[in-house]
């Protein structure tokens, strides 16, 4: 994989956290708010979290590999 692929999947994995990050704040705000959901949106984002430090080591690795 080359590093624009490794970061534009970065860019998109980022893109998903904002959207999780949003609808955790959603749910703070607003009265009756799952619990069961901010939990799994806590999950998705700590996964999310992994897979873009994962494509930014890519990232890394290929521009290496091009010097």
């Amino acid at each position: 994989m080359s590093t624009d692929e490794s970061l534009t999947r970065a860019e998109e994995l980022l893109t998903r956290v904002e959207a999780a990050r949003a609808e955790l704040e959603q749910l703070s705000v607003g009265e009756g708010g799952s619990p069961e959901r901010a939990i799994e949106l806590l999950g998705e984002l700590s996964e999310l979290a992994k897979a873009v430090e994962e494509e930014l080591t890519r990232a890394q690795r290929a521009a290496d590999a091009q010097s």
